[in-house]
């Protein structure tokens, strides 16, 4: 969702002129976070999970899907609850990039940590899953859990039918018209169009198709009408182009933040758990198609990465720097580029505002913290409001927030609000939507619980930022899941042997430490190694947790388990095989209408529990009793 805020948003050209102002404003409000709260301890875990739902319309007659553009019509309805008692409520919702989508998160209060809130993640998602259903009651729309709509940006792909306007539009794309964009907040249309003008051009999305036995050699699409032609510049042969941010954020994902005791500790999951990204992005890849085409990957994380990449070619390294301060390796979309408890696996030169950390340095900061501020620092605020130009230091956060919040990456440290009960969190944020919402708790379940093995074994997953970042590439590939290695650490365990940086002297960490391995091997444990779902489950045994929370909690093991190694389906590989196999494809990697009308009606059966899918979940099932919907309220509006 990112910071929403009220009020006149400014043009590019004069945000620019503020973008100073922001820089330095925004890191004294961190740094007066910092100072007033960098020793606050014992705060207990607190956490939640978010879901971003499309809402989408079927026509039996027709044979058609199409995303439904309501979203805005429907948030004040879904919204009621929460406005009318803010303290007892069992979700809470917020609108999101694209008009036909909208998020949903737990209510009142977050889960905490007693155990049986494992056993209310599930009730609570169906519980968003039949609000929205009621909000939408006697209307042809109905929510979906899915990451990216197979023929977002083909024609007619909306409903009502809207026609992109690229001579006057804010992304002016050939593809994606303004009014899929949500249109009762202007700062989606206004990020679209200053991350557009700022870059001095359209965003670039090359993706590589999948071929097929029929797919055309060289795969070279006609594409439509396009003023400037840039389209046609820079659609490279044998792969989907797309042109906007609509692309990238209008896809669907799920997400997951942790409240830690201290700064210390979040710092130390922050850098976990970098680790981890990649294999729960294998894990939940749910994104084989794009733009009516099978592509070759099964993941929208690159997608996304491109289609908010905001550097000017000479961020980009194509001219030499001129106007520009820095050449940036990577969009403001990707995996996380240092670690910020630990450095001496930090690899890779990371490219930092030298004012902004002085600034940190002077008001106390660790170099390692302050690198990663001022590393955020790097980039240029893309959307303001007038009303916010000025802030207050100590009361306010927007400008920090403003930057931060726009900095897309794999994890997020996140400090507390100014004025606020919350303590030090980081959000995961790799993971892909699954169709059900027994999939779904079962990813949130597992990343939560293994978090709680990191602290309880005192865990080490540390690998060199430049294999972790080179994982995340490996794990957008067809079927990673099957056909990746990995890297990852060989002992994660404490030992003995085990040497600190400052015992080992200059020495760089061994090679030896880590090695490729499968998905199934890093999850499920191999000769010498125990495994991620293996390390979860001794943590299980250890601590007193009652007998249905813990029926619960091993049958989500069971299916990440089975997940790794590949015994279940991955989404996208489901969704594939669905395609490949319908009698309307024609091998040519095209994924017609009628080809979307069936995959989103099964998906819809699937995901509402009116169709078993054996080959996503195999016999598994959820252990969630139904009493526990009405225990949801309660619980949830309880501090646990």
């Amino acid at each position: 969702m990112g910071l929403l805020t009220e009020g006149k948003p400014l043009s590019w050209a004069d945000t620019k002129k503020y973008a100073e102002h922001v820089h330095r404003v925004g890191v004294q409000q961190f740094l007066a976070i910092y100072e007033r709260l960098k020793d606050r301890k014992g705060d207990s875990l607190k956490w939640g999970d978010e879901i971003e739902y499309m809402l989408v319309t079927l026509s039996e007659q027709e044979k058609t899907a199409r995303l439904a553009l309501v979203g805005p019509n429907i948030l004040s309805k879904l919204q009621e609850p929460e406005h009318t008692d803010p303290d007892h409520h069992t979700s809470k919702w917020r609108p999101e990039y694209a008009s036909y989508m909208i998020e949903g998160t737990p209510g009142s209060s977050p889960y905490g940590g007693c155990f049986i809130n494992f056993n209310l993640v599930e009730a609570n998602m169906r519980l968003r899953r039949q609000q929205l259903q009621e909000v939408l009651k006697g209307e042809p729309y109905f929510p979906l859990s899915i990451s990216v709509f197979p023929r977002l940006g083909c024609p007619q792909f909306t409903e009502p039918h809207c026609v992109p306007k690229p001579s006057s539009s804010v992304s002016h794309s050939i593809f994606f018209p303004d009014e899929a964009i949500w249109t009762s907040h202007p700062r989606y249309k206004t990020l679209t169009q200053n991350i557009r003008e700022r870059r001095g051009e359209k965003v670039v999305i090359n993706v590589p198709v999948f071929r097929d036995e029929a797919t055309p050699t060289p795969f070279v699409e006609v594409l439509p009408a396009d003023p400037d032609g840039e389209a046609q510049r820079k659609a490279q042969p044998d792969h989907i182009y797309m042109d906007c941010m609509g692309f990238g954020m209008g896809c669907c994902c799920l997400q997951v933040t942790f409240q830690a005791c201290d700064i210390g500790e979040a710092r130390l999951l922050y850098d976990q758990l970098a680790v981890i990204c990649p294999v729960m992005l294998a894990l939940s890849a749910s994104s084989p198609a794009f733009r009516g085409y099978l592509s070759d990957i099964d993941c929208r994380w690159d997608v996304i990465s491109a289609s908010v990449d905001d550097r000017t070619e000479e961020e980009r390294g194509l001219k030499p720097l001129s106007k520009d301060k820095f050449v940036i390796p990577k969009s403001r979309y990707d995996t996380i580029d240092c670690y910020i408890a630990s450095p001496e696996y930090n690899d890779c030169p990371v490219v930092y505002d030298e004012a902004a950390f002085k600034l940190l340095r002077d008001g106390g900061i660790d170099e390692l913290l302050a690198q990663h501020v001022a590393h955020l620092f790097i980039r240029d605020p893309v959307s303001l409001f007038f009303e916010k130009v000025e802030q207050d230091v100590v009361n306010d956060s927007d400008h920090f927030e403003n930057i931060q919040s726009t900095n897309w990456q794999s994890m997020r440290f996140k400090p507390p609000p100014p004025n606020s009960p919350i303590g030090w969190r980081v959000e995961f944020r790799p993971m892909e939507l699954q169709l059900t919402d027994f999939e779904n708790a079962a990813f949130v379940v597992f990343v939560v619980l293994l978090t709680r093995a990191i602290l309880s074994f005192k865990l080490n997953f540390y690998i060199p930022i430049s294999k972790m970042q080179e994982n995340m590439k490996r794990a957008t590939h067809r079927d990673a899941v099957n056909s990746q290695q990995f890297f990852f650490r060989q002992q994660v365990l404490p030992t003995t042997e085990d040497l600190s940086a400052e015992q080992r002297g200059d020495s760089p960490p061994s090679e030896q430490e880590y090695l490729p391995m499968s998905i199934d091997a890093i999850v499920n444990g191999q000769e010498g190694f125990y495994g991620l779902v293996p390390l979860v489950r001794m943590y299980v045994d250890s601590v007193d947790m009652d007998v249905d929370t813990r029926c619960t909690v091993l049958r989500y093991l069971s299916f990440i388990s089975k997940k790794a190694s590949g015994e279940l389906l991955t989404t996208a590989g489901w969704m594939r095989r669905f395609i490949c196999s319908h009698p309307d494809y024609k091998k040519d990697s095209v994924v017609s209408e009628v080809i979307t009308y069936d995959l989103i009606r099964t998906a819809r059966e699937i995901s509402e529990g009116y169709t078993p899918c054996p080959e996503l979940t195999g016999t598994l099932a959820s252990k969630t009793p139904p009493e526990y919907h009405v225990a949801v309220c309660s619980s949830l509006s309880t501090d646990t």
